[in-house]
């Protein structure tokens, strides 16, 4: 696994990583009419490109397919964290969130869903409020969640830049430490 800065030509491949992510991995967690609102399969391609190029915004990648993305503001709004269903429980999340919590922000902020609240519990996350998000007259339960920056995220973000040193698609640095971290 590769992990890398989000680049414009791969807005289309996470748009479908988005629609397929949410309609089978949430599934067991929300209806399909919930789905179907959260994730229409038609987005704002301009806007999401606009918003990743404006966070800080990361791709993770088996070879050349995208398995994963996620992004986060200056502020700390952790906006968007998916992997692609084949997947999960692979260390994908949790490598992509380990650099976008090593943003300056003291806390960070995000709207976590019902599939998404136990890896962000594990991660240290609280949840602030449960919250009811209107679409399109259909009502979606996820989580306001935050996490309290500590000295910990500062030094994975050090060891993954130690990594990296080797150049941003240096493989070998890259596969070292996730073998290093257990992901």
């Amino acid at each position: 696994m590769i992990i890398r800065e989000y680049r414009p030509e791969d807005c289309k491949e996470i748009e479908k990583l988005f629609y397929d992510t949410v309609h089978t991995v949430n599934a067991r967690d929300y209806t399909e009419a919930q789905l179907a609102v959260w994730a229409t399969g038609t987005v704002d391609s301009e806007g999401w490109d606009r918003s990743f190029r404006e966070h800080y915004t990361l791709v993770a990648l088996d070879d050349k397919l995208i398995i994963g993305f996620g992004d986060i503001d200056k502020s700390g709004y952790l906006d968007r964290l998916y992997v692609h269903k084949d997947y999960q429980r692979k260390g994908v999340a949790a490598a992509i969130c380990d650099r976008l919590e090593a943003v300056e922000a003291e806390t960070i902020i995000t709207h976590a869903s019902i599939t998404a609240r136990p890896f962000f519990e594990k991660r240290g996350y609280t949840v602030v409020r449960e919250q009811q998000v209107e679409r399109q007259g259909v009502i979606l339960k996820n989580y306001v969640m935050k996490k309290e920056k500590t000295a910990e995220a500062a030094n994975r973000m050090n060891t993954w830049e130690q990594a990296q040193s080797g150049g941003p698609n240096d493989e070998n640095n890259a596969r070292k430490i996730t073998k290093e971290h257990g992901k």
